[in-house]
Order: C-alpha cells, then structure tokens, then sequence
C-alpha cells in the first residue's frame, strides 16, 4: 500500500479526535478524543518509519503511547475526584477545582 492512504487514515482519525475535543464537555469524552488524536499521530509516525525504513519514527509512537497512558492516569484520576465530591461533569462548569 501507498504511504498516502496510511497518512489519509491518520488525518481522518485525527480531525475526528479534534471535533471531539472541540464540541464535547463531558471530560470522559474529551480524554477519549484526546487518545483518538494520539493515536493518529502515532500511526502517521509509524507510516512515516515504514516508508524511511529506520526504526525513528516508531521510536518517537512508543514515546507518544507512553505520554498518553500517563495522560489517561491522571485524567482519570481527575474524572474520579470530580466524581466522589459531587461536582458537575460539564467542563465549563469546572472552576471548583481551581486552585
């Protein structure tokens, strides 16, 4: 297969992660299209490795994956807190848990 429809696939999935952070509030959601995003990113790096032939590219996917399971922790754990002190879970409702 052409690089092009590897790189077409991860626009796609990317621009629906986009839209997804962009029009959603629930923060669940938004973790999710955040993840959608990433994942995008990941496979245009991997397509990217596969067409140079170095190992670069994947190497960079396997930094991102990690990013993002830390990133999953810590907004889960957000998610969690919100949830067990009974604060709304609409994003533009959430100024209790400022500082």
């Amino acid at each position: 297969m052409d690089i092009a429809w590897y790189l077409v696939l991860s626009a796609l999935i990317f621009c629906i992660g986009a839209v997804g952070v962009l029009t959603r509030r629930s923060p669940l959601v938004i973790l999710i299209s955040l993840e959608l995003m990433l994942n995008g990113g990941n496979l245009a790096l991997a397509a990217f490795a596969r067409m140079t032939g170095t190992l670069v590219g994947q190497v960079f996917a396997l930094i991102v994956m990690i990013v993002a399971a830390a990133e999953v922790v810590v907004g889960l754990g957000l998610i969690v807190a919100m949830y067990r002190s009974r604060l709304p879970m609409d994003v533009d409702e959430m100024s209790e848990l400022k500082g």
